[in-house]
């Protein structure tokens, strides 16, 4: 009996890596950790993407669902999260039902029979994918390789700037992560209120963009924003020069914001402690700086979660937890044009053969992924798993540049682009 090749998350991504998968006559097996499908997603749905619905369906995925009489949505509109589920994610997982398991979140993968260490016949060994449900159930898999596309929603990154929690951060209720809906269910918890956004991402624009609109309703309502540094030229994007038109709006609306003064900018502001106070929680830098606030909206990025590969031989790039080729092309430190160049099974391959990790998680703690790279990441891994070398080295990617590159912060570097 064939074994299938394993793939961990429901999410577009994974579902593409199915889709890849059956085109070239191998059997997929998702095993997503949540109830349905972009259960991730779902968790920003009031957020809009500022990538077009041309850059949001992947090839074979697009020709799996109008095999059924899907119908494209229009392909110059942005969709919000909760659409992209709705209008692409759910039709496919339903087209994908055979090859998916819900609720079935992956607290292991090993090689069958061997553990980290042992290397003689390794290779030839399948491997052993373990899972749980929420009632404690556990269950074992074999499959030939595995695809892990579970993302990094899950783990953000702490407020602290020396990337742990910062002093009275574990376990305070006036911290949420990720992009709350402020002009929606969360309104309550935010209206009225002093609320400070960290991050300079553009998640954290986003969270600032909403809070202002909440501002303009609730006079009450104050907006501060922290960032680790001062702004830069290349802070608040390309603007016009982004050829996603979205995505330069929105950095040019968040820093028209600042300059209004609807948000009051804290920079450099790295945060070090969290202290309860009689008043609210007050947030202190690393360089004594203060304020205090009601509410703080974490925006802080995300990273891998590794702990359940511990027993797989994983290669990775020693600060950004990606692999060593992949990372010289993502490293924020060094690249922040748009043109990522095409990658695909060669630099996404670990010292672990068949185990690979696409998507947000191939990233590590890299940010700027778009879905059109996880899509061309999974067509690549699947040609390279049905033994089709020249496809999987083939490059069918062209990203839209973001108009900023790391030149215009040191003109002295060459970067990326220079």
């Amino acid at each position: 009996m064939e074994l299938p090749v394993v793939i961990i998350g429901a999410g577009p991504v994974g579902l593409a890596a199915a889709a890849h998968l059956l085109e070239r006559g191998l059997t997929p097996l998702i095993l997503e950790a949540g109830p349905s499908a972009g259960t991730h997603i779902r968790a920003w749905g009031h957020v809009r993407l500022f990538s077009p619905w041309r850059y949001c369906i992947d090839r074979a995925s697009r020709a799996l669902l109008e095999a059924s009489g899907w119908q494209a949505p229009d392909p110059k509109r942005l969709p919000t999260g909760a659409a992209l589920v709705e209008e692409y994610v759910e039709p496919l997982a339903g087209l994908l039902a055979p090859h998916l398991r819900f609720n079935r979140r992956v607290v292991g993968v090993s090689r069958d029979g061997f553990d980290k260490v042992r290397s003689a016949g390794r290779n030839e060994a399948p491997f052993v994918i373990v899972t749980r449900t929420p009632e404690g159930t556990e269950d074992r898999i074999t499959a030939r390789a595995v695809i892990d596309a579970s993302g990094t929603w899950s783990q953000p990154n702490p407020l602290g700037a020396s990337g742990l929690p910062a002093l009275g951060e574990d376990g305070s209720g006036r911290v949420r992560y990720g992009i709350p809906n402020v002009l929606g269910p969360d309104r309550a918890a935010y209206a009225g209120r002093r609320v400070l956004v960290v991050g300079a991402g553009h998640s954290a624009m986003n969270a600032v963009q909403d809070l202002v609109k909440l501002k303009q309703v609730e006079p009450g309502t104050e907006v501060f924003w922290a960032m680790r540094r001062a702004p830069d030229p290349l802070t608040f994007g390309g603007g016009a020069q982004d050829a996603l038109i979205a995505r330069g709006q929105l950095g040019a609306e968040a820093e028209a914001a600042v300059t209004r003064g609807d948000v009051t900018l804290l920079a450099p502001f790295p945060i070090e402690a969290l202290a309860e106070q009689p008043d609210g929680v007050r947030v202190t830098s690393v360089g004594g700086q203060s304020v205090t606030v009601d509410r703080i909206i974490a925006c802080t990025g995300f990273r891998p979660d590794l702990a359940f590969l511990r027993e797989v031989r994983l290669g990775l790039d020693s600060w950004l937890e990606t692999t060593p080729a992949l990372a010289p092309l993502i490293d924020p430190n060094l690249h922040s044009c748009g043109t990522v160049r095409p990658h695909g099974a060669a630099e996404l391959a670990h010292p672990e053969p068949g185990f690979y990790a696409v998507g947000m998680k191939s990233y590590g703690r890299a940010p700027t992924f778009l879905l059109l790279t996880g899509y061309e990441q999974v067509r690549s891994v699947a040609a390279a798993l049905a033994g089709d070398s020249a496809a999987a080295a083939r490059v069918e990617l062209d990203l839209p540049e973001t108009g900023v590159c790391i030149t215009q912060r040191t003109p002295a570097k060459t970067g990326c682009c220079g």
